[in-house]
């Protein structure tokens, strides 16, 4: 099926007219509770020209009498799997931008003294959503969890869930119009009916002082508790039990000291058990404490300066050519960095979700995590920038108790402007106002060549703002090298630490060709480059870190080569069937010496 814009277009801007009816403050470690799985088989129906909800097919209704009829059904038709996309189900819906109804049935037996909440972990990119034929919410962002609370709505069995999904690309979404990696559509992550008491721990902030290598600082909010309510933490492998109380708002505040703490590190990724718990609720999970910051142009971890060894890429199988979403495409994606050497995850371009994040801790890596502020975004539009805020919150208030959590990003690939400008720094107080223990970075693509001086060099006074500068630099593919490597010397962010967060070039596994011909889409040509891209990093006094472009192939409908690219982005060091390109090995190397 193909993309009926003119026709969809208005019908799925309608979408945005409530968008977030019904969702609240985020569950905090909803894994941690108890939840009913919504996983599964869901009945679908695509809704090409947007019929659905003027049909009500939200309700389910079946024929009564003999002249009664319905132009519609969920059974015995489309079956998709959740969560996942739909583009990978069906080759019809390969390229598939629309709408797309989603719907099942389940029971929820309700205790008493019990708050019930549906839980999304995403949906791309857009929905509304309906239980037993009310519409209960909406939500615009493929890649934030949602939840909406459905205490008193759902019935001990049979209660009908439909969720009308719409993946249109319009010029006020985030990311916009165009994007570099496939537009997949659909319920993407797990979908959960989260069961908590009347009374319980909402939300929990829990890490290490920012100065401090001993002091634990936590600030818990509870939901329908009254002031003075109890809040207890323990952490029984460092004998540490702490209590404080709630105050008018529900939160309760504490800090104290610890002795022999190990700080998680990627070389020993220390997790504690830590509980939380109140007379009517008890959470537990696994937290790490570290400090990071800044110091100059070092970046500094636990007190030691760090160099990143990082590396990128899509939450995407490229051999199932579909969104990643289990903790079994959490262990192939990771584990292929590993096995690279890196300490450090880029999360391009947007939150990938959570058992990646979680694994990705567990195993030692430091992540930079961002939202989809990729090129094309329309700055100067306050609603944009309000739902870029919305889901930079949702983003932070997910992963603030992982420790791994190194970097928020704010910004891929912008053009400097006052509206740019206001608009980073509204995100960059959403982060902080909520976190100030994370470093703040973007990624430019503005570092020039300057002919006079013989320097690479960039003019962005914006990066004053950030703690980290990072440059997305393509030499020897979209920029032809005006001088040899080893003569490629930068004058960028001088007194900030510097990261190269984008370098490479497209290269098809097992072509081979001249190592100095582009055009060859030869592993030696790609070799070649990044060959000279790391004799030129010897040259920039302020780096602290690289991130090749990227790790896996990844499908692009940008990209057009018949027979080199095919819809794929090539510049993956694996190719979209995992074979190890030449360029890996060399990227192997430089991060086994670094």
């Amino acid at each position: 099926m193909k993309t009926l814009t003119k026709l969809i277009m208005p019908l799925a801007l309608s979408l945005l007219t409530t968008a977030d009816l019904g969702a609240q403050e985020l569950i905090a470690n909803v894994y941690g509770r108890e939840t009913q799985s919504l996983n599964g088989k869901w009945d679908a129906i695509v809704d090409l020209y947007d019929q659905g909800r003027k049909n009500k097919i939200y309700l389910n209704r079946k024929p009564e009498g003999k002249t009664d009829f319905y132009e519609y059904s969920f059974e015995n038709g489309l079956r998709l799997d959740v969560p996942s996309d739909w583009n990978s189900q069906m080759p019809e819906l390969k390229y598939y931008e629309g709408t797309v109804w989603y719907a099942r049935r389940f029971d929820a037996p309700k205790q008493e003294g019990q708050r019930q909440f549906l839980h999304f972990g995403a949906v791309s990119y857009r929905c509304r959503v309906y239980l037993n034929g009310e519409e209960i919410g909406s939500h615009e962002g493929g890649f934030t969890p949602f939840q909406i609370e459905v205490t008193g709505k759902v019935k001990p069995s049979g209660n009908f869930l439909a969720v009308e999904v719409n993946n249109t690309r319009t010029p006020d979404a985030i990311p916009a119009m165009a994007f570099d990696w496939w537009n997949y559509g659909g319920i993407t992550r797990d979908v959960s009916l989260v069961s908590v008491p009347d009374a319980f721990i909402e939300d929990y902030f829990i890490r290490l002082g920012k100065d401090s290598a001993d002091r634990i600082d936590a600030d818990i909010r509870l939901s329908g508790a009254t002031p003075g309510t109890a809040v207890e933490i323990e952490i029984p492998e460092l004998k540490v039990r702490k209590t404080a109380v709630t105050d008018e708002r529900g939160t309760a505040t504490m800090s104290f000291n610890v002795k022999k703490l190990d700080r998680w590190s990627p070389a020993a990724p220390k997790l504690y058990r830590v509980i939380v718990s109140t007379d009517r609720d008890r959470v537990e999970e696994s937290i790490g404490f570290r400090n990071i910051r800044v110091e100059g142009e070092e970046i500094v971890l636990n007190g030691a300066p760090l160099f990143l060894k990082s590396i990128s890429f899509h939450e995407e199988i490229p051999q199932r050519m579909g969104r990643a979403h289990s903790e079994a495409d959490a262990v192939m994606l990771l584990s292929e960095a590993k096995a690279l050497g890196c300490n450090m995850i880029r999360l391009a371009h947007y939150p990938q979700n959570e058992h990646i994040v979680r694994l990705a801790e567990k195993m030692g890596f430091l992540l930079w995590e961002e939202i989809p502020i990729w090129q094309g975004i329309d700055f100067a539009n306050d609603r944009t920038r309000e739902k870029a805020g919305r889901m930079i919150k949702e983003m932070v208030m997910r992963d603030k108790n992982r420790c791994a959590l190194t970097f928020w990003g704010v910004a891929n690939e912008t053009q400097p402007s006052e509206a740019r400008n206001a608009f980073l720094r509204y995100l960059i107080s959403c982060c902080r106002s909520i976190d100030d223990t994370r470093l703040i970075v973007a990624a430019f693509d503005l570092v020039r060549f300057d002919r006079e001086r013989q320097l690479f060099v960039m003019n962005d006074p914006f990066i004053e703002e950030l703690d980290v500068v990072a440059i997305n630099k393509y030499m020897g593919w979209y920029h032809p090298w005006p001088l040899t490597p080893d003569k490629a010397v930068w004058d960028v962010a001088r007194g900030k630490p510097l990261i190269i967060s984008e370098f490479g070039g497209e290269a098809l596994y097992g072509q081979h060709g001249p190592a100095d011909v582009a055009s060859s889409w030869s592993e030696e040509y790609q070799a070649a480059l990044y060959a000279d891209n790391l004799r030129m990093f010897e040259n920039i006094p302020n780096l602290r870190g690289v991130s090749p472009w990227i790790l896996f192939d990844f499908r692009s409908p940008f990209r057009f080569h018949p027979t080199n690219q095919d819809g794929w982005n090539r510049k993956g060091l694996v190719s979209d069937q995992g074979y190890r390109k030449k360029a890996w090995y060399l990227m192997k190397e430089y991060y086994d010496k670094h």
